[in-house]
């Protein structure tokens, strides 16, 4: 057992990945649930004999071999357990204390355990018995892409044929004056594309779903994908509610025309040059974050897509076909196409580059945009989170010799002053709480609370239940 793992998990607390069970002499229930979650998500670490708070306080050491038979045999008992585990507890020792320690990898199957289906979300183990959020993790389980479904019975009348013209123009001007398309028919454009294929697993030539979300006409998409829509909002004055809405429910081409005109209407052009040339800040960041929300997203799912403009933020999110669960870094980034052929026609058509060059350029416009790094955060829904700060101008620090600054970090610094006051005040302060202290929303509290994470300025000791804010520096 590595004993450094093992206290940096008690540091972190409960999370998503780790969970702590007392487990006095016998393994409760509540463990093969959180067991079943484990290996429905993306896997963890289970560690018995140790309180929710982190508190280490052992088991029996004569009942641990008895406590690790039991287990074995219960998660391999195919009338708890469907389809059965096999895992290997390990019993060991801290401050003469005996705890064990079960590692569970991420499954590619889905499992239940006593006929019931759980799934990890945060720190709890959830059961799941909605159809569609069933259907969602076996999505996720499967290595394949559902952009791919074949519609053997649709046909090219029910196609945009008239968009061909332009996607032709794109492809052109994105090709430096020339394409392969100019010269195609219709017909051949789309094989090309790959949006007329085969289906070597049943031999059936047809369209696809990639063919029917790009260029469907709008009846044939709410047939094939009825919940399909994004919801783009504004909510900087009723927040309740909205200042303004569009809900697009047209074919992926035009959806971004129009998502992309309505985030111009609503977003600030900062003034910015790069070299000699001016860059639109503006319209590269809303590029790159609606290109993604429909280029990446899970179209055989039910929940509703959004683009949402408020005060210090806007933010897109979307089903996904999630491959870990977490924020997504330049550290961590591994370009995956979650739909290829949809992401490809994009390529084609000068929509988006290459794979992974959207959040890379995301990251680098983004900060300069509003002096703040964007955020990429992977789960069943995926979600990019960009702040905004209307005051911030990166060419006017530049050009009054402040070197990006005082400008960039004058709300900030008030906000966090705010926050580390209440935790002085109150360590067990929640995140509701200090959303309403400082005026700024939860998911705004936390992107504070995980910089000065970063920075060292406070520490979280224990997990979110029982745990408590410690002040380091100021």
């Amino acid at each position: 057992m590595d004993l450094v793992k093992f206290e940096n998990a008690l540091k972190i607390g409960e999370t998503a990945a780790i969970e702590f069970k007392r487990a006095g002499g016998t393994i409760e229930m509540d463990t093969f649930e959180t067991v079943c979650s484990f290996s429905n998500r993306f896997g963890g670490d289970i560690y018995l004999g140790v309180l929710d708070n982190g508190t280490v306080v052992g088991i029996p050491e004569n009942a641990a071999p008895s406590m690790v038979k039991n287990f074995i045999s219960a998660i391999g008992n195919p009338d708890l357990f469907s389809p059965t585990l096999y895992l290997e507890p390990e019993i060991f020792k801290y401050r003469k204390k005996t705890l064990i320690h079960i590692h569970v990898p991420s499954s590619g199957e889905v499992h239940s355990f006593k006929k019931r289906i759980y799934d990890r979300m945060d720190e709890a183990d959830v059961k799941v018995s909605a159809t569609a959020k069933i259907a969602q993790m076996y999505i996720r389980k499967q290595e394949i892409y559902t952009e791919r479904r074949m519609y053997p019975y649709v046909k090219l009348k029910d196609l945009r044929l008239d968009l061909l013209p332009m996607v032709r123009i794109l492809a052109k001007n994105n090709g430096g004056g020339s394409h392969l398309w100019e010269k195609l028919s219709n017909m051949d454009l789309l094989k090309s594309a790959g949006l007329y294929a085969e289906d070597h697993a049943t031999g059936k030539n047809g369209f696809n779903l990639a063919a029917v979300m790009l260029l469907g006409r709008d009846e044939v998409i709410r047939d094939v994908s009825p919940a399909y829509q994004t919801d783009a909002l504004v909510r900087k004055v009723n927040v309740d509610r909205y200042d303004d809405r569009l809900t697009v429910v047209t074919n992926l081409v035009e959806s971004f025309e129009q998502l992309f005109k309505f985030a111009t209407l609503h977003l600030p052009d900062k003034f910015y040059v790069e070299g000699a040339e001016r860059k639109s800040l503006r319209n590269i960041v809303a590029r790159e974050m609606l290109v993604n929300t429909l280029m990446h997203r899970e179209y055989s799912s039910a929940y509703q897509a959004k683009f949402v403009i408020e005060q210090d933020r806007m933010y897109v999110e979307n089903a996904n076909r999630a491959r870990f669960n977490g924020p997504i870094t330049l550290r961590n980034l591994e370009p995956f196409p979650k739909n290829p052929l949809i992401a490809k026609f994009f390529r084609n058509i000068g929509y988006s580059e290459k794979l992974g060059s959207g959040a890379r350029k995301m990251f680098k416009y983004g900060r300069l945009y509003s002096g703040v790094d964007p955020e990429f955060i992977e789960d069943d829904v995926f979600r990019i989170i960009q702040p905004l700060n209307e005051n911030y101008s990166f060419d006017a620090e530049i050009a009054n010799g402040i070197g990006g600054q005082k400008t960039t970090q004058k709300t900030t610094q008030k906000t966090t002053q705010k926050i580390l006051a209440a935790m002085e005040d109150n360590p067990n302060v929640t995140i509701s709480e200090l959303s309403e202290i400082c005026g700024i929303t939860v998911d705004g509290v936390k992107w504070q609370l995980r910089n000065l994470t970063k920075t060292g300025r406070i520490a979280r000791i224990g997990g979110d239940r029982g745990g408590y804010w410690e002040v380091c520096g100021k």
